[in-house]
């Protein structure tokens, strides 16, 4: 299933099941309402389904094969918000080998100075926490910074944590995984790089408003089949720029599941980034943003996300 939430007719956001053939979205609590003459809980927003774990998604699987057409609506009649629109938690990996040379192949022409990979990035999967409310969605506007000179994007498939677990072996790590969708990490690169170099961070490099873009729904885990098997492009104003293949990841999401979550709780309603595909950044290709452009990130089987960057 493809899951959403969107803003329609109602107004009020809405959690849908997307059939992009029909070009339609299925509201599940009108079409709980309609089917059975009441509503249900479960439907009430995308962490109550996950909540809800197997049994309201076989509800919302039952319900998408009912279709009842009064609660369906046509996709360019709506509005689609992030599917999650405040996760649990959001961390962000570095999985991809080629984006990490990449870049610091960038900061070395740059600075003049050599940049290795670091050992411990063969060692751990590490990772950074982005804050999880500064989200939006599909065509939303990406609100350039007032402090910052140099914007990027970041093209990133993201795992959507569907049950709480803690100590999770990586042979095990796929039976905890909701599904998946399009993460558009923008980043803030003069002041992230200037941030990091006193050994923390990023911090107001990616903390600002709007700059988590996830969408534009979550597929399920039985219609994605294999993660790491995907096709991945970025396009700016309808240019290619760059893009890969998730099978390049160096980590896989059941080492980053795993990884994460020794002597720690993951929780239901995370989302786990796999960090930037190689040439899935301006960064890397030594090009840059300017305002109004637009970003259209594509994953196979998952589909387009897209936004404008906005300057004031």
């Amino acid at each position: 299933m493809k899951l959403a939430t969107f803003s329609g007719f109602h107004k009020s956001p809405r959690l849908g099941v997307v059939d992009v053939e029909q070009h339609q979205v299925l509201g599940l609590w009108a079409a709980a309402e309609q089917v059975h003459g009441r509503a249900d809980p479960t439907f009430a927003d995308m962490r109550s389904l996950i909540d809800a774990a197997g049994p309201g998604l076989e509800r919302a699987a039952a319900m998408a094969r009912l279709w009842p057409t009064e609660a369906a609506e046509n996709l360019d009649d709506v509005k689609l918000l992030a599917p999650l629109p405040i996760p649990r938690q959001i961390r962000d990996c570095m999985a991809f080998e080629e984006h990490v040379r990449n870049s610091r192949r960038q900061v070395e022409l740059r600075s003049g100075r050599a940049q290795r990979m670091p050992e411990v990035w063969y060692k751990r999967p590490v990772y950074f926490k982005c804050n999880r409310f500064n989200v939006i969605g599909h065509d939303a506007d990406v609100i350039w910074p007032a402090y910052s000179d140099w914007m990027d994007y970041e093209l990133e498939l993201a795992c959507v944590i569907g049950r709480t677990g803690k100590d999770i072996r990586a042979e095990n790590a796929a039976a905890y995984v909701l599904g998946f969708t399009i993460f558009n990490d923008f980043s803030a690169r003069d002041v992230q790089f200037e941030e990091m170099t006193v050994g923390l961070g990023p911090a107001k490099g990616k903390d600002f408003d709007t700059g988590n873009v996830f969408g534009p729904w979550i597929v399920t885990l039985d219609e994605i089949g294999d993660p790491h098997a995907l096709a991945m492009e970025a396009r700016v104003n309808g240019e290619r720029w760059g893009g890969g293949n998730s099978r390049t990841m160096h980590y896989t999401f059941w080492d980053l599941i795993a990884y994460i979550s020794q002597a720690e709780t993951l929780f239901a309603g995370e989302i786990i980034g796999s960090g930037t595909v190689g040439t899935g950044s301006a960064h890397e290709l030594g090009r840059t943003l300017a305002p109004n452009d637009v970003v259209e990130l594509e994953i196979e089987k998952i589909g387009v996300l897209r936004n404008r960057i906005v300057k004031p």
